[in-house]
């Protein structure tokens, strides 16, 4: 370095040679050689993908197509195409043999049937097992499991990332020549990894504590929404998050980045101080999600539901499936006759409060028994003014910390969605809205009743839900992209620069007041363009409009969404 500094010394000006000095200096100092070796990995990452995938193209329990291809060779290599038999005779990696490990549902074999498999397929602990399928599918991480859970060496077992699919498109040969295991593997089941698995009856203790679990579907919209008729009963397991198998892979069929799946989980608020419990209809996609966890975000919580659905369905006492995501934010008549009604109010074990929000004329015609009266407009009046709604509350009796029932007469609608939006933005404990009319109401047994019984007064506290609203649609900042939802093309909002799509409510309210059923209102939003992941933000010019678009994402489990209002709430 000082003889080509002395060069330039004496072939330039002093000036020049002063400035080459200091520019030399600045390029190799200590701290600007880490930032000119972060600008050649990043072109080199540009350049050529493979650089970033970890050493010889390793990258924890992946492999990529490079990787594989200089090693096809190797005797110390085993290579495992696990996609079905009839995809495999089709087409495969050279030397492939065709193993299908795991089996289907809740039935599976004995240990020592398990271990004479895997020996068949040539498995040894000495030897690293290579995995693939077509690529952005089950079936290996499936097979990943099956080995891992039935203890064979974790740091032997790779996948080969994007599968068939990423071999094909690098232009490597294929072949329909059926390989068979050159010798009986040696690999024997000594110790099963039952840490990694959860049993039904925990699995049920899970799905009731949120607070310590994170229960993941890995099934589609039309499946975990009941528009897929596989059982005898439609819909999701209680509680569950939907992040479909397809979430987790890149256009090209290999895995997302640590990156890009972290966002995946904090989107739904999945935190990795839970246990997460991954699980489908038969336990197979449930894999997918499982591996992401744990192999790729090393996440050691996680753990897979073999049993699944299957198990679920299968168990006697006939345990419930839901097709809303929430469906807890909406009561009908039987669930308030019994816990609103006036048993269980005489024990003193009823926690619901019912509201009626019509006029004060048409509740004194006929109203459900222990209804209080709080007319719409009240709500309207004070929406922006907490402290006074907090006050008119605790002196109508409506005791903060009990589930607030909304009753509009005419089930779900635009007063009834502002009510619920203003109770959750001053922090009732739980609300939901009556999607019953009062004639449906009294066809099923339901008395109304003209007494009029003022309620005890209490304390109403507030507690403000601040994140719920926004002003300026610059203020806030999702994990993913601000969606404007509107309830027509004309409603007026600045949202120049931002994805706005228009949701018209026939398409998910029925005549009678309730919500269409959760299958119709998911391909409704698909339909008008919203995404399953984005800041959705709702901004109709009449806010009972951006309420009614509140509620409905709500009970169909989008985590973020938002209300835009003129002024602070």
């Amino acid at each position: 370095m000082k003889k080509i500094i002395q060069h330039r010394y004496f072939s330039q000006s002093e000036n020049d040679c002063e400035t080459t000095i200091r520019i030399t200096h600045f390029l190799f100092s200590k701290t600007n050689m880490k930032v000119l070796l972060v600008i050649l990995f990043l072109l080199l990452a540009a350049l050529h993908p493979e650089f970033v995938f970890g050493q010889n193209g390793v990258s924890g329990s992946l492999v990529n197509a490079e990787w594989l291809q200089s090693n096809i060779n190797d005797t110390n290599i085993l290579i495992l195409d696990v996609s079905m038999p009839n995809v495999y005779v089709e087409k495969h990696i050279p030397g492939a043999i065709n193993a299908v490990l795991f089996t289907y549902g809740t039935t599976e074999k004995p240990v020592g049937q398990m271990e004479l498999l895997f020996q068949s397929f040539g498995i040894s602990t000495n030897k690293k097992i290579v995995l693939y399928d077509e690529g952005g599918t089950f079936t290996a991480t499936r097979s990943f499991f099956s080995l891992f859970y039935y203890g064979f060496p974790v740091e032997n077992l790779f996948i080969l990332d994007g599968g068939l699919s990423k071999w094909l498109e690098k232009g490597y040969a294929s072949t329909n020549e059926t390989a068979q295991a050159k010798s009986k593997g040696n690999f024997k089941i000594s110790s099963i990894n039952e840490s990694v698995r959860i049993k039904l009856t925990e699995f049920i203790s899970a799905t009731g504590d949120l607070e310590n679990n994170s229960i993941v579907d890995a099934l589609g919209p039309d499946w975990h929404f009941g528009g897929t008729q596989f059982f005898d009963r439609t819909g999701h397991i209680p509680n569950s998050i939907m992040i479909p198998v397809s979430d987790f892979f890149n256009p090209d069929k290999t895995f997302k980045s640590q990156d890009d799946m972290k966002k995946i989980f904090d989107y739904y608020k999945i935190s990795d101080k839970k246990q997460i419990l991954t699980h489908c209809g038969g336990g197979i996609a449930a894999s997918v999600p499982f591996f992401a966890l744990r192999f790729i975000l090393k996440n050691t919580a996680a753990k897979l539901f073999i049993e699944s659905q299957i198990g679920w369905l299968s168990d006697p006492r006939g345990l419930p499936m839901w097709t809303y995501d929430a469906p807890n934010l909406l009561r009908e008549t039987n669930w308030l006759q019994t816990w609103g009604g006036k048993k269980l109010k005489m024990y003193g074990v009823s926690t619901v409060c019912i509201i009626d929000i019509r006029s004060p004329e048409d509740f004194a015609k006929g109203h459900l028994p222990f209804a209080i009266n709080i007319p719409s407009g009240i709500f309207m009046d004070h929406f922006n003014d907490s402290e006074k709604l907090s006050k008119i509350l605790g002196e109508a009796g409506i005791n903060p910390s009990f589930e607030a029932v909304i009753v509009s007469g005419s089930g779900l609608t635009r007063e009834s969605a502002l009510v619920f939006l203003a109770l959750e933005s001053i922090g009732q404990n739980k609300i939901s809205i009556f999607v019953d009319t009062m004639e449906r109401s009294e066809s099923l047994g339901y008395k109304m009743t003209s007494d009029i019984s003022p309620g005890k007064p209490v304390s109403y506290s507030t507690n403000k839900n601040e994140k719920m609203f926004i002003s300026d649609l610059s203020s806030s900042k999702g994990v993913y992209q601000k969606i404007l939802i509107t309830s027509s093309p004309d409603t007026h909002q600045s949202d120049e620069g931002l994805t706005k799509t228009a949701v018209p409510f026939s398409e998910l309210i029925n005549e009678d007041g309730k919500p269409k059923e959760a299958v119709e209102i998911w391909r409704a939003l698909t339909k008008a363009g919203v995404p399953r992941y984005g800041e959705l933000v709702c901004c109709s010019d009449d806010i009972r409009e951006s309420a009614l678009h509140y509620y409905i994402l709500k009970i169909m489990g989008y985590p973020d969404v938002k209300v835009l209002i003129n002024g602070k709430k």
